[in-house]
């Protein structure tokens, strides 16, 4: 496969899943979109592609889906109609519409290792194309014009032949009193392996005022705290010479619930917010800790098994 990160993967998988995604706030918090461009393949079929799209609002989610679509490498991906490539995506879902364009920061690979990204484990890759972005253009959602001029987000790229077991995603930007070189990009995972589940392992990112430092990791002393539900979390994390500890939390009306398939015919449900509040604190030696806040700018999902979490799951099946 290419070691272009931005490179389409699904024409080689012979089955598995693919996503191109983003997600832009509001810079007051509150407000925010979330759209994915995904290609599902189960061994023996052809892909397929699927188009989501979410606009998050302190009133509670909307969302919607259309599945079925023709998937293409093009761009980065084309799907149906729409599509995801450098500095644009388009696309429109039922009611909902898009035209973005985007500038952001350089990649940032999830894996501490590139050979990672070839080998069968972990089974799911991850990949921020622009860890931090800045959008303009608009969302249509219901005849609903919204202005995206101005707007922080991401722009993100996984792939894989297998969701982990459970999986955390947590994003931050917009730290109060912060620029767009201050973030944190963060995925946390138990896998399944010889019939069983690993503890937990970590693996991101946090750029302060532009310097970049890897945490978590396949080491043990590296492996992380974590206290999870649908609504909140609580982790800490260590890099090196670095320990990020904080709480990521959203009532749970503000909680969108989906279906993820996977090419075996499992499921998973998965709760996520791109409006959460988040609050993490730096610990360094020598240095004061540093104490930062994203309220309604984050982003927090949890892929897990079980069905009574007590979120609306929309009503949408995936991977066909």
């Amino acid at each position: 496969m290419s070691a272009d990160l931005t490179t389409a993967r699904f024409p080689d998988l012979a089955a598995g899943y693919e996503s191109y995604y983003l997600r832009a706030c509001h810079p007051d918090g509150g407000l925010g979109v979330w759209l994915r461009y995904t290609v599902h393949r189960r061994p023996g079929a052809p892909p397929a592609g699927a188009l989501w799209c979410t606009l998050f609002e302190e009133s509670g989610p909307t969302a919607t889906k259309v599945s079925g679509l023709e998937p293409a490498a093009g761009d980065w991906i084309r799907i149906g109609d729409a599509r995801i490539g450098p500095g644009r995506a388009t696309g429109a879902a039922n009611e909902m519409a898009w035209d973005l364009r985007f500038t952001g920061d350089d990649p940032m690979a999830h894996l501490p290792f590139g050979f990672l990204y070839g080998a069968p484990v972990p089974r799911t890759k991850p990949v921020s194309l622009h860890p931090v972005a800045r959008f303009t253009g608009s969302l249509s959602v219901a005849g609903r014009e919204i202005d995206v001029s101005g707007w922080p987000g991401m722009v993100g790229h996984n792939w894989g032949t297998q969701h982990a077991e459970r999986w955390i995603w947590l994003h931050g930007m917009g730290f109060t009193g912060t620029g767009d070189s201050t973030w944190l990009d963060l995925t946390f995972a138990r896998i399944r392996v010889g019939g069983r589940t690993t503890p937990w392992v970590a693996n991101g990112t946090i750029s302060i005022h532009g310097v970049r430092t890897r945490l978590g990791g396949l080491a043990r002393d590296r492996r992380p705290k974590v206290e999870e539900a649908p609504d909140h979390l609580w982790f800490a994390v260590a890099g090196k010479e670095i320990v990020v500890a904080g709480t990521a939390a959203a009532p749970r009306e503000r909680v969108v619930g989906w279906v993820y398939a996977d090419p075996d015919g499992s499921e998973h449900h998965t709760a996520n917010c791109s409006i959460a509040d988040l609050s993490i604190r730096v610990a360094r030696p020598g240095r004061a800790p540093l104490n930062l806040r994203a309220p309604g700018l984050a982003a927090y999902e949890l892929g897990m098994r079980e069905r009574d979490h007590g979120i609306t799951i929309q009503p949408f099946a995936d991977g066909q």
